[in-house]
């Protein structure tokens, strides 16, 4: 009993721990798809792309702003659908294993008004 407790902890430990990063990842996304949905929200409204990339980062947390790679496509157009792309390098397990990372984006779009 005892041999096969000691056996199975470790297992139970690692399914855990990556739970919390299959949470993590998730939990950036969605953050992600907020900011890049604000993003587009101001370039559908705004002619002027360097707006649209301070919407994606003041609606992004502070660990991420810095990291973010952002781009925004705007027709000139009137009715064409303005894009805006967010990606970062999201960070897995930390200090162990050494720890890598993992690329998460998101993308929104909206048509554009003005």
């Amino acid at each position: 009993m005892t041999v096969e407790f000691f056996l199975v902890v470790p297992l139970i430990f690692l399914v855990l721990v990556a739970g919390v990063q299959v949470a993590s990842v998730a939990r950036t996304r969605i953050e992600l798809l907020g900011a890049a949905r604000e993003g587009a929200r101001v370039a559908a409204t705004t002619p002027d792309p360097a707006k649209a990339v301070e919407a994606v980062r003041d609606a992004l947390p502070h660990g991420q702003r810095d990291r973010a790679r952002i781009s925004v496509s705007r027709p000139g157009a009137v009715g064409k659908p303005a894009k805006v792309s967010v990606s970062v390098n999201h960070q897995l397990f930390g200090v162990l294993l050494g720890g890598f990372s993992v690329e998460v984006t998101a993308s929104a779009s909206m048509y554009v008004e003005r």
